[in-house]
């Protein structure tokens, strides 16, 4: 598959990650990109070099604490590169498709990298906290081609009923869920592990 096309995504796709989500609040959708735009999408990282240390607080309290967060981030911003184009156009299909259905009045989209080296994790945390209550619906894509079962570097969400479920972060999948109250963590990776996170936001 050529370049131009490596991070098609198909319509039935976007519909099945908007029934899930209407239905559990939650959703994973596997092959939301292809192996070729995952791979590009790496080596954007690499073209945008050195990622900042993540930071944990509020503004104007904001920390470095790797007992918390481990991970250091590169916001998506402009100037975009090719492969990020292609995938904030197919992330604006999927909010188009949400608001239509669910009406949720999503307007915003904040998306980052993240990269976690081996052992890094994040402690369990919300994505709604006081203050950023306009984040509604919290989604990941994942970059990890190759990833093994035993790797570790599982994101755990708490289940509304108790317990939780751990999603392997495997190249090409889409995690999406709602954002308010729903508690999740990153639990530490035997390698280095690569994802794409962000929010969709409703106007303020």
């Amino acid at each position: 598959m050529s370049a131009s096309r490596g991070a098609e995504i198909s319509p039935d796709r976007i519909a099945d990650v908007v029934t899930s989500l209407a239905a559990e609040e939650l959703a994973i959708q596997d092959g939301f990109l292809t192996p070729a735009a995952s791979r590009e999408l790496v080596s954007c990282i690499r073209e945008r070099g050195e990622l900042a240390p993540a930071r944990v607080g509020g503004p104007g309290a904001a920390r470095r604490s790797t007992e918390i967060r481990g991970d250091s981030v590169c916001w998506i911003e402009a100037p975009l590169l090719a492969a990020e184009e292609r995938l904030l156009a197919r992330l604006e299909e999927l909010r188009l498709a949400l608001n239509r259905t669910l009406q949720l009045g999503l307007f915003d989209l904040e998306l980052h990298y993240a990269c976690y080296p081996a052992g890094a994790g994040y402690a369990r945390h919300v994505d709604q906290p006081r203050g950023r209550e306009r984040r509604c619906v919290s989604l990941v894509v994942y970059l990890n081609e190759t990833w093994a079962c035993g790797a570790g570097g599982e994101l755990r969400i708490a289940e509304p009923s108790g317990g939780h479920r751990d999603i392997e972060p495997i190249a090409g999948r889409l995690v999406c869920f709602m954002s308010a109250g729903r508690e999740h963590e990153v639990l530490p990776a035997r390698r280095e592990r690569l994802s794409i996170s962000g929010w969709y936001s409703t106007r303020a």
